[in-house]
Parts: structure tokens; sequence; C-alpha cells
């Protein structure tokens, strides 16, 4: 087609004409496609590219100008739509395999490390367990329920909200001193 054919379609597509939207889009896309592809994008990003370029397109509010210019318009804009797409993609963060980071399987643990982690939770809630009842109580609280505010500690607890943080201060200290005697170190 000569560029006087497209700016004839295009003003019948601008007057609502879809059989003339057809002609343009089947005749140009292939143009667009490739301007796409130049710039070493897939092909759904080129796709993306192609109907972005279409649908700005068609907002235009008066329709171009020049509507003999359209091939031109078209490869400007296509051009500038993929730039878009790339500078779009310095911004994503690969999850891998294409999948969304909540759908990926996690890692499973080596056996090493499941048992060192199984011994060391052991180990751990032994020496929980040998703290005066309010430590061990306050720890397993805060272990088990990390959201709780002082206040809400402080009543479970049954203590002033003041005294929450002293008391899981000496707690924590009673806890890392008998964890050290075991040979634990907590650096």
């Amino acid at each position: 087609m000569a560029d006087a054919d497209f700016g004839a379609l295009l003003t019948r597509a601008f007057a609502g004409d879809q059989a003339a939207w057809r002609a343009l889009v089947h005749g140009l896309s292939a143009l667009i496609l490739a301007i796409a592809r130049s710039y070493r994008l897939g092909d759904a990003d080129a796709s993306d590219v192609c109907q972005r370029t279409w649908l700005a397109l068609a907002q235009l509010p008066s329709g171009l100008r020049d509507p003999a210019r359209l091939p031109a318009w078209l490869a400007t804009t296509a051009r500038r739509q993929a730039l878009r797409v790339l500078k779009n993609r310095d911004r994503e963060v690969p999850t891998g395999g294409g999948e969304t980071a909540d759908a990926m399987p996690s890692p499973l643990p080596s056996p090493e490390l499941s048992v060192l982690s199984s011994e060391r939770d052991r180990v751990l809630w032994q020496a929980v367990d040998r703290l005066p009842p309010q430590h061990r109580r306050l720890i397993r609280l805060l272990a088990t329920r990390p959201s709780l505010t002082h206040a809400e500690l402080a009543a479970e607890l049954g203590i002033p909200p003041g005294s929450v943080g002293p008391l899981r201060r000496r707690a924590l200290d009673r806890l890392r001193r008998a964890l050290t005697v075991q040979g634990y170190d907590h650096a």
C-alpha cells in the first residue's frame, strides 16, 4: 500500500469505519513488530508494543495532522514503546523460572542442616525450661506471640507495663548465660 492509501484508510478509521481499522492493522502491524523485535524484545513484549502503539493511535483526540505520515508516526511510537518496555524491565526483580515468588518452592534444607537446627532448638528450649517460671513464661510469650505490646505482655504476666523491659532483659541475659555454659556462642 502507498502512503496515500494509509492516509485515506486512517481518515475512514477515525470516522468509525471498522474495516479501515482492520486494513490498517493488517497492513502495518508487521512494521511495528519488526521495530519492537529490533530492540531484542521477545514475542510477548513485541506484541505488547504493537498493541500499545495501535492504542496510542486510537486515543489521539483528532487523529494525525498528516494521515499520509501514518507509517512514520507508527514507527516512532513503536520505538518509544519498545524503549519504555526496556526501561521498565530494569525495574523488575526476577523471581526465577517465570513463577511468582509465592509459588516457588523453597529449597529443602540439607539433612545436616535439619539435624543441626533441630538440635539447636532442643537445647534452646531445654535451657528455657530451666529458667525461673516468670522468665520462662515471658520467653515463651515472646517466641509464640511476637506481636504482643508491652501492655499486653504485662497483662499476661500480671506485672506493671514498665517492668516488661527490665524483666525481658534479665530473662534473655539468664538464657544467654545458660546457653554459653553449654557451649553455644550468642554471636
